[in-house]
């Protein structure tokens, strides 16, 4: 028994449709509310597999090298419409609520597929949006899975129960539009302060979170998990030389840097690579938990490593390796496009200082217009190779 606003409910009765009775609920209010949260998963869909198809990329897939800030743009688009969804489903699952209590359960086949897709979009939403925000937060503990490909299936699985709750609920969602309803209930706030409360909700969460991405709201998103000048070299770190267990291949005075081609090799030390033209870049650093960073870097051109071992850069693609023995993005792929862009290099310095330790001394890829997990830090080896 517990005692809630003077009254003693028994536990089945604090999760019943009466207890949650609210004369706001309406089709109407359940319509605007899904047509805002179902834009709001088109942006994260859509932003969410253009990271994806980045990191991963198939055959056809091509991802350009400019404007250098195209990532950080959609990538920053996607955790923060990602994070004000938060608000947006909280308040669509309390519009639907007493629906989960209907009996019977099932009427038809229709009824049937209508509540199955329910369940499904239900799951799936939850599973992004916590386990969204569990990530970005950098509480990796937490998810007894590896986020990138959970996240990747879950958004597939929810946008297929979107596309058939959609189909199923049109015409009653074109229906209640159409029709006018009392806007207020008894002794309440009305359901356009409603919907103002929860756009309010959403606003404040993008305000108070998007200046990890958008630099001169730093000081007003008290609830962003990363400041983008907080760091070594004013720029934030995700994995430190330490954790990558790399700190004495990278501090070893007989470092080499191995550069590779399918008829030349060449092993450069870091006196070798600091001898040759060195070119000065701005680029941010654009980490897909949605925070980004701009430095100025400076090193040697990847293009100019492809050409001392006998390839023209537009058609050459590469693999940089880092000093890490493990990891998922120990080796990254680098494509043609890139490869010829000026601005793609292997930096030696940051912000007018040799690189730090943990952004990846003594040399690392630096590339517009690609993921943080793509710029390789620590790098040891580089192999062109002629693009087919």
């Amino acid at each position: 028994m517990v005692r809630v606003l003077g009254k003693d409910l028994r536990l089945p009765d604090l999760v019943s449709p009466e207890s949650f009775h609210s004369e706001l609920r309406s089709t109407r209010l359940t319509s605007q509310l899904g047509i805002a949260l179902g834009v709001a998963f088109a942006v994260c869909f859509v932003t969410g597999l253009t990271s994806h198809l980045i990191q991963h990329p198939p055959a056809w897939f091509w991802w350009p090298s400019r404007p250098a800030g195209l990532y950080r743009f959609t990538q920053g688009l996607h955790v923060a419409t990602g994070l004000a969804c938060v608000p947006l489903l909280g308040a669509k699952l309390w519009s639907v609520y007493p629906r989960l209590f209907e009996r019977p359960a099932v009427r038809s086949i229709g009824h049937a597929l209508e509540r199955a897709s329910i369940a499904a979009l239900v799951a799936a939403a939850l599973f992004q949006v916590v386990g969204g925000l569990l990530n970005v937060s950098r509480w990796y503990g937490a998810l007894p899975f590896f986020f990138t490909t959970g996240h990747y299936w879950g958004a597939w699985l929810a946008v297929g129960a979107l596309l058939v709750h959609i189909g199923v609920k049109l015409p009653t969602v074109r229906d209640s539009l159409a029709r006018r309803v009392a806007d207020k209930g008894p002794g309440g706030i009305s359901r356009r302060e409603l919907l103002g409360t929860v756009g309010a909700a959403a606003g404040v969460i993008t305000l108070a979170t998007v200046g990890q991405t958008v630099a001169p709201l730093s000081p007003v998103s008290v609830l962003a998990p990363r400041r983008p000048t907080v760091g070594p070299q004013r720029l934030p770190v995700n994995k430190t030389a330490a954790g990558a267990g790399v700190r004495d291949l990278a501090l070893d005075p007989a470092y080499r840097l191995v550069v590779r081609g399918p008829d030349d090799e060449l092993s450069l030390s870091l006196a070798e690579l600091a001898s040759l033209a060195q070119h000065t870049v701005v680029l941010p650093i654009a980490c897909v938990e949605g925070w980004s960073a701009s430095g100025t870097w400076s090193g040697v051109r990847l293009g100019d490593l492809a050409r001392m071992v006998g390839l023209d850069p537009g058609e050459a693609s590469a693999e940089v390796e880092s000093l890490q023995q493990g990891g998922r993005y120990r080796v990254s792929t680098v494509a043609p496009t890139h490869i010829r862009d000026d601005w793609t290099l292997i930096a030696l310095g940051l912000n007018g200082e040799p690189l730090h330790l943990d952004h990846g001394y003594p040399a690392r890829l630096i590339a517009p217009n690609r993921p943080g997990v793509l710029q390789t830090k620590w790098v040891g080896r580089i192999t062109f190779r002629r693009d087919k």
